[in-house]
């Protein structure tokens, strides 16, 4: 018989339009994420590989508690593509249509949306510079950055460039250089984003603390609400990002985001992997 390795800990992979995740649950038994092992397991050679780490915890006003990490070990308030892939695997396991996940900012709600699909209401979109945060009092919906883009807090702040063309930004170098901009002291997600049709958008995302990724929740639904808030579009837009498409609402409860989800692989950390951390 195999001997069981109690120091072992398991984990799972899984992705919301190519965002991809590693989900380490600690409900049964007690992990601990450290930035050293956030690290370790984003490395794609050497560890797991991911966007964004979420560890699931107990809650007493949720189905569930989630704590997110970018893959540079920094904490993150938000995730939405992450959400509604838990709130997939929760409702798989429980049942239910509809499930309640708490964050550090607030408790959300994610539905079956059928046919594969599954949502979650984001909250409201924060539009005050010291909600977002911005370092000064200003116009968050055109900042005074070449470009002149809309800020916007999700849980984590949010930095918007409308542009003619997003398939030809240098998503890389530009990104880089707004994710540090002075005027966001906790760092922001950046976003460039082409109106391509009626209520219809691409956009390209450099997320903090992960830089280039193929797709992120909280930047669809900012980018939803910054496009609204400049008459570029209604409160319903399908937006088009490198990873396939997703479908944003804004209502009077809150920002609902809808897509797929997949749940991809299970696997274990190894007693040698921790243990070399």
């Amino acid at each position: 018989m195999e001997q069981v390795d109690d120091m072992a800990v398991p984990f799972m992979k899984m992705h919301g339009l190519g965002n991809d995740f590693v989900v380490l649950d600690g409900r049964a038994r007690g992990v601990e994420v450290t930035p050293g092992l956030a690290i370790a397991l984003a490395d794609r050679h050497r560890g797991v590989g991911f966007d964004q780490l979420a560890l699931l915890s107990a809650s007493d006003t949720a189905d569930v508690h989630l704590t997110f990490y970018n893959a540079d070990g920094s904490l993150s308030a938000a995730c939405g593509n992450a959400s509604r892939c838990i709130a997939r695997y929760l409702m798989d396991e429980t049942g239910k249509p509809e499930v309640k996940l708490e964050t550090s900012e607030r408790v959300l709600i994610a539905r079956d949306a059928g046919n594969g699909q599954t949502s979650v209401n984001m909250g409201h979109a924060k539009t005050d510079w010291r909600d977002i945060p911005l370092a000064r009092a200003m116009d968050t919906l055109e900042l005074p950055i070449d470009g002149a883009p809309t800020a916007t807090g999700m849980g984590n702040p949010h930095c918007t460039f409308f542009v003619e063309d997003a398939e030809a930004v240098a998503l890389e170098s530009r990104g880089a250089g707004i994710e540090h901009h002075p005027l966001f002291p906790e760092r922001t997600n950046v976003q460039f984003a082409s109106v391509i049709g009626q209520d219809r958008l691409r956009m390209r995302v450099w997320e903090r603390g992960a830089g280039v990724t193929l797709a992120s929740g909280s930047s669809s639904c900012a980018t939803a609400s910054a496009a609204h808030r400049r008459g570029l579009t209604g409160p319903e837009v399908t937006i088009h990002l490198d990873g396939g498409v997703i479908h944003i609402r804004i209502a009077e409860d809150g920002i609902w985001m809808t897509g797929p989800t997949a749940h991809v692989f299970d696997g274990v950390l190894t007693r040698a992997f921790l243990e070399a951390l």
